[in-house]
């Protein structure tokens, strides 16, 4: 296995036996739902962010390895390129002050990676997509040391047999080619894990999904790629077309993104498992030696390491996890949907609407699912990306009449939302002071029609009509962002524009 990482060759022989250990892996995982071998509930979850680093002047500095390397702690990962990094929070019980911990927990890490990344005149910056990024920053050259990564790129190269395009149109229009997969490490997501049992997993999962476009609404922190001002939340788009191994041709023909909101409600994490051998062709025919189907009637626990590996090469943005904890198997919706940002208490605020939210959603007598057609669902999502915060989505009308209606974002969130994410922090047993604290963040973004992206694109705005060019004010935003990223208050609360200079003697 370590021997084709590295040297990034597949014949024709791997390609059938990973198939034929997909089907096995699957067959497996339906056996281990069947027979009910899953951990009972624990109510955990999990936080991972992905960070950039910038120097003082705002620039992507390419210096994981030596970041990574100064802070030698293995909640600190690599990502794809060399300006990114990962952090990972341990997973923590629902319940009582967890949010709280949470935001200490990263407050903590934070700092420290910060200090770390100052010794190489580096600093974490925490947001969707860094606005200084230039296409030049995204190529190959600049992909992180890490074999499984030049191997991910070589493959989707290969499967798609042409440059990758980018065309996103905005409030203004981007146009350009790539010959790599690196523009997709532009995104730098927070993703929020649910460990969830296989009886609750399809409410869980299609609440999620429900759900997301709110999240964007009033989560949305990326605008900028390229100097192009584009959707509120430009980290789809990109991330579609960077990954996209279809050429124009099977486009047209309907073939699958392998990045996608999905195309149906579902009713268990098998559908979901069960579409990724149906539709995506293998990218990382690597056969592990376990044999899935011998450990299971043996009354052991699978890896499933095919199938674990096929999974982590389609981009859902609800993704279904199987994984091992103490020797029993569990599941996760992990929630990917969100970008980096701007703080940590906006990152939290986030946190605590998705988990009330979905908790309340999955739990409902009629549930949204069953009252909104999946495409209304996707066209939310589409809205919230484009829109941000100003968006206006396809809801259920409450009351006996039914059917659906047209409402803004705000007044979504803030009229039926919120209220249902309060109940369901109450229902993980969440204490009242980190309820009200973290949805108040939640709820002052909705009175002021303000989030990351519109912060960002608000000053730079000003920052032009002050006489700086589109690169200079690209650079002052993310540096007056970083400044503000750093003293910790919630987005909400920042002035718009850069600080007044001060008078010189």
């Amino acid at each position: 296995m370590g021997e084709k990482v590295v040297a990034g060759q597949f014949d024709l022989s791997d390609r059938q036996r990973y198939r034929e250990k997909l089907q096995q892996c699957l067959t497996g995982l339906e056996r281990l739902l069947r027979e009910k071998r899953f951990d009972r509930p624990k109510n955990l979850m999990g936080v991972e962010i992905e960070l950039n680093l910038a120097g003082p002047d705002g620039m992507p500095k390419m210096l994981n390895g030596q970041v990574l390397e100064r802070i030698a702690s293995r909640d600190f990962q690599t990502e794809l390129a060399m300006f990114n990094l990962e952090v990972n929070i341990a997973p923590h019980r629902l319940g009582g002050r967890v949010f709280d911990r949470l935001a200490e927990e990263l407050r903590t890490s934070l700092a420290y990676a910060d200090r770390k990344a100052g010794e190489v005149d580096a600093g974490i910056v925490m947001i969707g997509i860094l606005p200084t990024l230039d296409r030049d920053d995204l190529v190959s050259s600049n992909l992180s040391e890490v074999d499984r990564y030049t191997l991910l790129n070589d493959q989707i190269v290969a499967a798609r047999g042409e440059d990758f395009r980018l065309d996103i149109e905005g409030v203004e229009h981007l146009v350009c080619t790539s010959k790599s997969i690196v523009p997709e490490a532009a995104c730098t997501s927070l993703q929020l894990h649910l460990q969830v049992t296989p009886g609750r997993f399809a409410d869980v999962w299609n609440a999620a999904q429900a759900a997301s476009a709110a999240q964007i609404a009033v989560g949305a922190n990326s605008p900028f790629l390229f100097g192009h001002e584009l959707w509120r939340e430009s980290r789809p788009p990109l991330f579609q077309q960077s990954t996209d191994t279809r050429p124009p041709e099977l486009q047209a023909q309907g073939v699958r993104p392998r990045t996608w909101f999905g195309e149906r409600w579902i009713t268990s994490a098998y559908d979901l498992f069960e579409e990724n051998l149906r539709y995506f062709p293998a990218l990382l025919p690597i056969c592990d030696d376990e044999e899935p189907l011998e450990v299971v009637e043996a009354g052991g626990v699978p890896k499933l390491a095919e199938l674990v590996l096929h999974n982590g090469t389609i981009y859902r943005w609800n993704r279904p996890v199987y994984g091992i904890a103490d020797g029993v198997p569990h599941l996760r919706v992990e929630n990917r949907v969100l970008p980096a940002g701007p703080t940590i208490t906006d990152v939290i605020a986030n946190a605590a609407f998705y988990y009330g939210l979905v908790r309340a959603l999955a739990e409902e007598s009629r549930p949204v699912w069953t009252r909104l057609p999946f495409a209304a669902a996707e066209a939310n999502f589409d809205a919230a990306c484009r829109y941000g915060i100003d968006a206006r989505f396809v809801w259920p009308r409450r009351g006996r009449y039914g059917g659906t209606g047209e409402v803004d974002a705000v007044t979504l969130v803030r009229d039926e939302l919120l209220p249902l994410a309060s109940a369901g922090l109450d229902a993980w047993g969440v204490e009242a002071a980190d309820r009200d604290l973290y949805l108040g963040v939640i709820e002052e973004r909705c009175r002021r029609r303000v989030n990351g992206a519109s912060w960002q694109a608000a000053t730079f705005h000003r920052a032009l009509e002050q006489g700086l060019s589109r690169q200079a004010a690209l650079a002052a935003t993310t540096r007056r962002y970083a400044e503000l990223m750093h003293v910790g208050e919630p987005v909400h609360t920042w002035p718009v524009g850069l600080p007044e200079p001060v008078p010189l003697g």
